[in-house]
């Protein structure tokens, strides 16, 4: 398990700097094992040192890409696969460990596609606005895929929200609800951005 300071969505891409001796061993094992690892965010704490409160929703994370520099740290290229719960959390001997049980994504509702649109559209308002107050957003041009659970994901890792805000939509279970509750941030988003660029 790698507990972080920000919430991974299955299908988004989470670059790594593994420099702690700890992660350096998880690093190996994964690499040795499947390439894959667990990561929730931290409640409260640092992700240096432990002795961190963490949340129980996560997201399992495979290893695409891995170099190992000369002194020993790794740069690590993962993408989330899909959401997982932990049941148990170990010692951390020689690094946090857990079980866990995988989540089941539920069967998105007809009107999930008209949330989808929604979003999109908002998503993209919002990264455009934040772009001319020169808050360089990832991808002003972002397009969601077809499926409302992919797209929720894809949505919630690009939108400009808080890491509590994003580890309340990797908990909802409900594509459809995931949406919706996008679909209210990103309004509230575009409002506040509104009245920035207006000068208010």
């Amino acid at each position: 398990m790698f507990p972080l300071g920000s919430v991974l969505f299955p299908h988004a891409e989470l670059p790594l700097h593994v420099f702690e001796p700890r992660y350096r061993a998880l690093t190996e094992a994964c690499l040795a094992g499947d390439g894959e690892f667990g990561v929730v965010l931290i409640e409260r704490g640092s992700e240096v040192g432990g002795g961190d409160t963490r949340f129980s929703v996560g997201t399992v994370a495979r290893i695409v890409a891995a170099g190992r520099l000369p002194d020993g740290r790794y740069l690590l290229a993962t993408v989330g696969t899909r959401r997982l719960r932990v049941r148990e959390w170990f010692p951390d001997d020689p690094y946090p460990r857990a079980e866990v049980e995988l989540l089941a994504e539920a069967v998105p509702a007809p009107d999930a596609q008209d949330a989808r649109a929604d979003v999109e559209r908002l998503l993209k308002r919002v990264l455009a606005m934040a772009a001319e107050l020169g808050e360089a957003p990832q991808a002003v041009g972002i397009e969601l895929d077809d499926d409302p659970v992919q797209a929720g994901f894809q949505a919630a890792a690009a939108a400009p929200i808080g890491p509590l805000d994003a580890q309340r939509l990797l908990e909802l279970d409900d594509p459809g609800e995931r949406l919706g509750e996008l679909r209210r941030l990103l309004a509230e988003q575009a409002e506040l951005l509104e009245l920035r660029l207006s000068g208010a």
